[in-house]
């Protein structure tokens, strides 16, 4: 159908740079529809398509690359953490479906909704199963069971980046993006306690994720906290939290 309102727009009087802006479409679609046209007649605008055989990406193939996504690569045998385009198209070849290229495999992600992501890193708790169920349950019953006047924290140490991170931006044409950073990376590192309570965050800023940090939180919780009778910290395995100087402040 464009093809053919492409004809017609150049039959009218309309150069190919004026039909392609009114019909959204490349200069080249029109060129190429106007020539077949005047070398064929109207034959030559039919869907030269239908000749190509059955359709690759059917509802199989989407079932199918749907049920690999849920699952990554290691699942299946492959040395990679995460999915690519190529190697989606391998995979389904292997599950005897028909073989597709990297553009075809892209439309088919697209008719699914799927997007292209950050993996999220994450590092597995090295007790076993019951040790960890326990040692939550002691925290569950540490919330519940406390009295109010004394205090549960969740203690954590964090590394803040100054220099920002340049990712990418829409721009128009001839444009480009100015970030300013500081140079070299700079860093901050927080500490904070979290009243599971109350929500309230108490935290304190170092240039150092040494012991002097937490012994600065330190002294703001016990400063914030002066009438309770017992402060409860939930830590994990940092190395400030059990250093000789911590424990001579503590």
């Amino acid at each position: 159908m464009r093809q053919c309102m492409a004809v017609a727009a150049v039959g009218r009087g309309a150069s190919c740079n004026a039909a392609a802006r009114e019909l959204g479409c490349a200069t080249s679609t029109v060129v190429g529809a106007v020539l077949r046209y005047r070398e064929d007649g109207r034959g030559a605008l039919r869907d030269r398509r239908e000749g190509n055989g059955q359709r690759k990406v059917d509802e199989r193939f989407r079932e199918r690359l749907a049920r690999v996504l849920v699952g990554t690569p290691e699942d299946w045998g492959w040395c990679r953490p995460t999915w690519t385009r190529e190697l989606l198209c391998l995979e389904l070849e292997r599950r005897g479906l028909p073989q597709v290229s990297v553009a075809t495999m892209g439309r088919a992600l697209t008719w699914l909704g799927a997007r292209r992501k950050a993996a999220r890193p994450i590092v597995k708790c090295p007790w076993p199963a019951w040790k960890r169920r326990r040692r939550l349950y002691e925290l569950k019953c540490l919330h519940a069971h406390t009295p109010p006047e004394e205090p549960v924290l969740h203690v954590d140490e964090v590394d803040i980046h100054l220099n920002p991170k340049v990712g990418h931006d829409w721009c128009l044409p001839g444009q480009r993006r100015v970030v300013v950073t500081p140079g070299n990376n700079q860093k901050r590192f927080l500490a904070g306690a979290l009243n599971v309570r109350t929500g309230k965050l108490t935290w304190v800023e170092g240039k150092s994720k040494a012991s002097d940090l937490f012994i600065q939180l330190l002294w703001r919780l016990a400063g914030e906290y002066r009438r309770a009778r017992r402060i409860h910290l939930v830590l994990d395995n940092a190395a400030v939290h059990t250093s000789l100087k911590t424990l001579k402040f503590s």
